[in-house]
């Protein structure tokens, strides 16, 4: 008898699967037949055991592994015969009562189909191309940040090989100060409002804007009383809003001297032979290929805004709670990575990642529908031409290039990234692209904006 799939709505259909109990017997009597051979029971020697007794205690677990296997067996060979292309899991019910049949087993199979994706005209979608240049003024910029991460400190006034930090002995901006303080509301102590020997450098934004006023300009051993209002959102409750009088004592100050830009600074950065030129050469080529990662990025999404917003399509619910699962997998995982206690057992609500998942899972049936109907699949000379460019950035790259090729997981990842590059290049050359040129610093703001 054909198998007659039902239209439930857009995606959802069922089908009746019907199995014969005779069949369906035949099968519990063998597989217990072959448990019999095995099975261990007080009393009894391995293998036996009375089969009438090994029927008792596992015919229950078996007749319900066989239904399993024989209704998941008969449901594949319906949706192949009837073409059906499957999308998530389906949901098998068994019928009771009057729908029962007396010679057979009766399972409804509720599923959903993957949609028909409707593509619009990619010459209509606007896409914003970020695009900048790296000059001098970045390689100086990054220069200088390298610089402050090699900082170290001179306790002002001493004579050190880089000077004694000039004849003001007070704290200045950049200073790094030792204080003692108390601070009191009402002139009672509270919790946290007191600490000795505290160490914070001036104007990194560490303390309330108050507090390093009030450490501004005092020298070792100066004493300074002042109030501090604390933010309506402060951290601390107990003080959140209210005005504290503290009571700051400078106990120590260093100045700070930051590195020449010469050649045993160059060295420190893997330039052997500490050559300038060299050293600002690598500098710039970091900064292009990170530009182009990030230009790369921030016009993917573009892309992918501009495929979703000319496509049609409905959404298969099996998939997207499926993807919610995974995401929140990926959250307690992440949990725990921070190091987060019980973060396998935390409540975390699947609903938070619905809107996310379905993103997800409608922006990977339209990349889907792109890359076959215009043969965007990843070519084996285009992965490896990726790994290679990104194995240039670590120490290296052959060893890189190994670890790659060396798991298959890893390579099908980098497959997929290629993928989605290749659909990113054919849909710029349909679209409307106006490019936009913006310095360093913004792109980087921008790319870090767009990844949260």
């Amino acid at each position: 008898m054909a198998n007659v799939v039902e239209n439930l709505g857009k995606l959802e259909r069922r089908v009746t699967i019907s199995l014969p109990k005779e069949a369906v017997q035949k099968e519990i009597d063998s597989r217990i037949k072959q448990l019999a051979k095995n099975v261990k029971m007080p009393g009894f020697r391995p293998g036996k055991v009375p089969l009438k007794m090994v029927a008792q205690q596992y015919a229950g677990q078996v007749e319900a592994e066989v239904l399993s296997d024989k209704v998941g067996r008969e449901f594949f060979d319906i949706s192949r015969a009837e073409n059906l292309k499957v999308a998530g899991s389906p949901r098998f019910a068994s019928k009771e009562g009057e729908q029962a049949l007396a010679d057979s087993y009766a399972f409804d199979a509720t599923f959903e189909i993957y949609p028909e994706v409707k593509l619009g005209d990619i010459a209509t979608a606007e896409i914003s191309r970020t695009t900048t240049q790296i000059a001098d003024a970045e390689i100086d910029r990054t220069l200088d940040i390298l610089r402050k991460q090699r900082v170290h400190y001179h306790v002002r006034g001493e004579a050190s090989e880089h000077g004694d930090g000039g004849a003001d002995l007070s704290a200045k901006d950049g200073d790094r100060v030792t204080v003692d303080f108390v601070g009191k509301l009402d002139g009672t102590p509270f919790a946290g409002g007191t600490a000795e020997d505290f160490v914070f450098v001036l104007g990194e934004g560490r303390m309330l804007p108050e507090f390093e006023k009030a450490a501004l300009g005092l020298k070792a051993s100066e004493t300074r009383e002042f109030d501090l209002q604390f933010p309506e959102d402060y951290h601390g409750k107990e003080v959140a809003g209210k005005t504290a009088q503290f009571t700051i004592t400078l106990k120590k100050i260093e100045w700070s001297h930051l590195p020449e830009i010469d050649a045993e600074f160059s060295k420190t950065l893997g330039i052997a032979d500490g050559d300038l030129t060299k050293m600002r050469g690598e500098i710039k080529d970091n900064l292009e290929r990170e530009a182009k990662r990030r230009t790369q990025a921030l016009l993917k999404n573009q892309v992918m805004d501009a495929l979703l917003k000319i496509s049609e399509l409905e959404v298969p619910k099996a998939l997207v709670e499926q993807d919610q699962e995974r995401l929140v997998e990926m959250a307690r995982r992440d949990l725990e990575q921070r190091g987060v206690p019980n973060a396998r057992q935390a409540p975390i609500p699947v609903e938070m990642f619905h809107d996310q998942a379905e993103r997800r899972v409608k922006l990977g049936l339209v990349l889907a529908e792109v890359v076959q109907q215009n043969q965007l699949q990843a070519k084996p000379e285009q992965i490896r031409a990726e790994v290679d460019e990104f194995a240039k950035s670590y120490e290296d790259p052959k060893e890189v290039v190994r670890w790659y090729y060396s798991d298959k997981q890893r390579l099908a990842e980098m497959e997929a990234f290629v993928v989605e590059n290749n659909v990113v290049e054919f849909v710029t050359t349909k679209a409307k692209v106006t490019d936009k040129l913006v310095p360093f610093e913004e792109l980087a703001s921008t790319a870090a904006a767009a990844q949260g």
